[in-house]
């Protein structure tokens, strides 16, 4: 390690070293001022950086944050980096060289033990790297995976199409992107799609869209027919949404603002309405650890009681018989089992909906077990983590 960080230091030119850039992003962080949105304005400014010094500045921002419980006393950002590049190393090279207890004490704040299951295998995977997912077309997962160099087609029960890429190439300047044959998506995001199960000629609507990454799985499932409505509060996220179901040639779909009251932006009633709430982002604190920090209590209760709102909003929207699926990226109690508990005592509506689960371990031929709602791991499929929970609309 001591030769990596004398190399890292020494560099020639003109080119600075990758510490005191790190250092630099690490003081500019904040609560509001994320780590990889600073990340991202820097590298937008300093276009001449290659992209190997880019990625190691970013690896050596995100292991500073990974195990910023053990460096945050260190007396500058720069020692703190050098000894978070040690403990990475070594957990790297046998995980078990850092004792649970040390991960429990270390490896997430104080406040998550009230709200979430301190799991040894979780806070393990907190502590290592993240893995690339890509989703193929409808059909098309083992085709892609043999196109692209350094990719694997995963058998994941449920995603069939899900495959897993662990290469340097730049994939958005390779020609399948920009065929439209795969996009960028977490296994744990593309679980949601599958769990919501629409079926082509439905009409459904992704309340929350974003940049659309769950619209166009569900349009694909679709096999582009039917209709998608498709909202968000930024006019700007619905913008990238056109331009990637531009690429994916994906034409079943309308998109409009939504600001998330009770008025909704439509009279249409849907055979499926998909709430991917915003939320804590707790799931993502293995690819994003500098929320870890800067997440608090009071974020995880004010969102708790946004998503109720948004859940009694959009359940309107549901068509006699049709489904209500309510999507989180977190694992706090209070976003997930808490949202849903207040969700069933509020109406007399809605059913449970059961959902078919599968693990990775699972062989095609077992059965699956089924329950109304679906908590999973970041160590589960090797992604995220998401809870997932749906009901149907009863018939009269």
């Amino acid at each position: 390690m001591e030769s990596k960080n004398i190399r890292l230091n020494q560099r020639g030119g003109e080119q600075p070293s990758v510490s005191s850039v790190a250092a630099d992003i690490i003081s500019a962080a904040s609560h509001d001022r994320p780590a990889d949105t600073v990340l991202r304005e820097m590298f937008v400014r300093r276009r001449d950086w290659s992209a190997q010094f880019r990625a190691e500045v970013s690896a050596a921002v995100f292991d500073y944050y990974r195990w910023f419980g053990w460096v945050k006393d260190e007396s500058t950002v720069e020692s703190g980096l050098r000894r978070a590049w040690k403990l990475a190393a070594s957990f790297k090279e046998n995980p078990n060289t850092i004792p649970v207890e040390a991960l429990r004490a270390n490896a997430v704040p104080a406040w998550t033990e009230g709200e979430i299951e301190l799991r040894d295998s979780w806070l393990r995977s907190l502590q290592g790297g993240t893995k690339l997912w890509l989703r193929a077309k409808k059909g098309q997962g083992r085709a892609l995976a043999k196109k692209l160099e350094a990719a694997k087609a995963a058998t994941l029960g449920l995603l069939p199409d899900a495959v897993l890429f662990h290469g340097e190439e730049d994939l958005f300047q390779s020609p399948e992107f920009h065929a439209g044959e795969f996009e960028i998506q977490d296994a744990a995001s593309q679980m949601v799609g599958m769990l919501c199960d629409p079926e082509p000629g439905e009409t459904w609507w992704d309340t929350c869209a974003g940049e659309g990454g769950k619209t166009l799985h569900l349009s694909d499932l679709m096999e582009n027919r039917g209709l998608i409505w498709a909202s968000d509060r930024a006019e700007w996220r619905l913008a990238k949404l056109k331009r990637r179901a531009a690429r994916a040639k994906m034409f079943n779909y309308r998109s409009v603002v939504w600001d998330g009251a009770a008025k909704l932006p439509t009279k249409t009633k849907f055979d499926g309405v998909l709430l991917d709430a915003p939320c804590s982002g707790v799931g993502t604190w293995q690819r994003n650890p500098h929320a870890r920090w800067t997440t608090t209590l009071k974020d995880v209760r004010e969102l708790a009681e946004i998503q109720k709102r948004l859940l009694a909003h959009v359940s309107v929207a549901v068509k006699p018989g049709g489904k209500l699926i309510y999507a989180v990226c977190t694992l706090t109690r209070s976003e997930t089992e808490e949202v849903v508990a207040s969700f069933n005592d509020g109406q007399t509506e809605f059913e449970a909906l059961a959902l078919e689960t599968a693990s990775s371990g699972e062989s095609a031929g077992r059965p699956k077990a089924e329950t109304a709602v679906k908590r999973i791991w970041p160590e589960d499929l090797g992604g995220n983590g998401m809870f997932v929970a749906a009901w149907r609309r009863r018939v009269a």
